[in-house]
């Protein structure tokens, strides 16, 4: 709930963020209060057989509910816009819970291939145990969905854009032949981000986090939303309560925190993003730059329509002879001076990263070429330093490539 002055305005995204779902203990603190319990107390025997009886009345064990996560659960579902927000312990616990939690065996689930690895494990090595069939597609190709789903399928997964290479999938088009299939779509939003990108305006039934990036946005721990109707969650909630994906309260808490700021970090990242990949892409020592703001990516005209920005993110191949491009990507990367080498994303510093020898180095060269992931591909977080300083690291680092 939010202040009492305040429950009849119309308030504005940006608000949401700092005020949605405040519960304000009897002391009436003014940041939201941290309540690291396992378990509550009842007054009498017949209180805890009715709430037990009664699921929801109030809280029982923070496995099932607990008062920080609920508020960081009711401020991200308001800001989304979707009726119920399930908090994990981490992205891929989002991932896995929300896909499993929908199937079950002789199901049928159509896939984007361009996915984060330990996605693409959930949907086509886990799932396929439990007598789950799985088909790939190419995401950016509606054919191929077309194809897919001229049959009956019971789920639809994919992420937009996507990780590292920010192939967009048209949600529309797909949704809606998604829906006419009998499948829930379930959208990793991570690289749209819940500010960039809003995949219920499109029909999406189901979208899931990592909140551990530009939630937290700050390195500081893991977690991971759910977010959905009342519908799919009445068949989500018994998976989560038994399975226990629990984020603890002190995470949720951090996370809560880091809604505050989240559209300020964004749109200043995003704004640092675009003027980086046009110095990328005007760089002698670079070979491709891959951004959806930027006017030579493939599916431009769809980001403009689909998305309010670019991404924080940036990928790009730098120029090296046959063989040698993993030998250059390091080169440059190990020259850097301003920013990090690490595999997170989403941060208030500006990460790097080596796809093919990090987070997709498990795919073989075949599945990493069919991805656009080349030996010298580059996936470049940018932060909130300033732009200025950030290019020109980038600049150094890619001019001493020709020395």
């Amino acid at each position: 709930m939010m202040a009492e002055h305040a429950d009849d305005l119309p308030l504005s995204p940006q608000t949401l963020l700092v005020h949605a779902g405040t519960r304000r203990s009897g002391f009436d603190e003014t940041s939201e209060a941290l309540y690291l319990t396992s378990g509550f107390v009842y007054g009498t025997a017949e209180e805890a057989e009715h709430a037990f009886a009664n699921e929801g009345v109030r809280f029982v064990y923070s496995r099932f509910r607990n008062p920080t996560v609920a508020m960081f659960e009711d401020r991200l579902a308001t800001y989304e816009g979707y009726e119920r927000c399930f908090a994990t312990a981490s992205g891929m616990a989002a991932v896995h819970g929300a896909v499993m939690g929908l199937l079950k065996a002789g199901d049928r689930i159509v896939a984007s291939r361009a996915l984060f690895g330990s996605c693409l494990y959930v949907v086509n090595d886990i799932a396929p145990r439990f007598g789950v069939e799985t088909v790939l597609v190419d995401g950016t190709k509606p054919e191929e969905w077309e194809a897919a789903l001229s049959k009956p399928a019971t789920l639809v997964f994919l992420e937009t854009p996507s990780n590292p290479c920010l192939d967009l999938v048209d949600l529309e088009h797909v949704t809606a032949l998604a829906h006419k299939a009998g499948a829930l779509v379930v959208v990793d939003n991570v690289f749209g981000t819940p500010v960039l990108q809003k995949p219920k305006r499109f029909g999406v039934d189901v979208v899931v986090y990592s909140a551990t990036k530009h939630i937290d946005g700050q390195g500081r721990c893991l977690g991971g939303a759910i977010l959905c109707n009342n519908e799919v969650a009445a068949k989500l909630s018994p998976y989560l309560r038994h399975t226990g994906p629990t984020i603890s309260p002190f995470n949720a808490w951090v996370l809560l925190k880091g809604m505050e700021t989240l559209e300020l970090r964004v749109r200043a990242q995003t704004a640092s993003a675009l003027a980086v990949a046009q110095a990328l892409e005007a760089h002698p020592a670079v070979a491709r730059v891959l951004y959806p703001g930027l006017p030579s990516h493939p599916q431009h005209e769809l980001a403009q329509r689909q998305m309010l920005a670019g991404s924080t993110l940036v990928c790009f191949d730098v120029k090296a002879p046959e063989g040698q491009g993993k030998a250059a990507a390091f080169a440059v990367e190990n020259a850097l001076k301003v920013i990090t080498i690490s595999n997170n994303l989403g941060d208030s510093k500006s990460l790097i990263t080596h796809p093919a020898t990090t987070t997709h180095q498990r795919l073989t060269d075949a599945e990493r070429a069919t991805l656009g992931i080349s030996p010298a591909t580059l996936r470049l977080s940018v932060g909130l330093e300033d732009p200025a300083d950030l290019v020109a690291d980038l600049r150094q680092a890619l001019d001493a490539l020709g020395r």
